[in-house]
């Protein structure tokens, strides 16, 4: 079954304590983002990376502080989860960057088409925010007909009860069954 990961929103303003959305915890989310993002890298698995990209004065800081601005250091991803070769979409390379300005990854028109010509069967999903970004990326993905698992252990949340509202919604893998290939 053709398999796409999705690396979910992994930025410096929401993984890290100075960040400007900082999500407690995330930080520790970040040696294993490297690892299956390297992991998908080694066993070909095309990888999509969603990225908050906003302009200074954008109509989500109505609802949320400013962050993620494009070219900020906020906006970035920890270098530790670049591959080598990646391209901001609709570009495809090993690591494809998908920049929104919204909650919802499919606010960028390039991501149906891209997961079209990876012909994606599978989707396994990892980042931040569980039951923000991760949620939407989720339900996009199996409205439009995707098999939807999510690493339980790559994934942070700032509501627990709305969190745990998701995990009956959705299949939660184990880390350890995707690096082993039997999920």
């Amino acid at each position: 079954m053709p398999t796409v990961f999705v690396d979910v929103d992994t930025q410096l303003d929401f993984l890290y304590p100075a960040g400007a959305l900082y999500v407690p915890g995330a930080e520790h989310l970040v040696p294993l983002i490297a690892q299956l993002n390297h992991f998908a890298e080694t066993q070909g698995i095309p990888l999509i990376s969603t990225v908050d990209a906003h302009t200074e004065n954008d109509p989500e800081f109505q609802h949320w502080p400013p962050h993620c601005v494009a070219g900020t250091l906020g906006q970035r991803k920890p270098e530790s989860t670049l591959l080598a070769r990646r391209t901001v979409a609709p570009t495809t390379s090993p690591q494809m960057i998908i920049e929104k300005q919204t909650v919802d990854c499919f606010s960028n028109p390039h991501l149906p088409d891209l997961l079209k010509a990876l012909h994606a069967e599978r989707c396994v999903i990892y980042g931040v925010v569980t039951e923000i970004c991760v949620l939407h990326a989720a339900r996009g993905l199996r409205e439009r007909g995707y098999r939807v698992e999510i690493v339980d252990e790559a994934v942070r949340e700032l509501s627990r009860p709305a969190a745990d509202r998701m995990r009956e919604e959705f299949t939660f893998v184990a880390l350890g069954s995707i690096l082993s290939g039997s999920a």
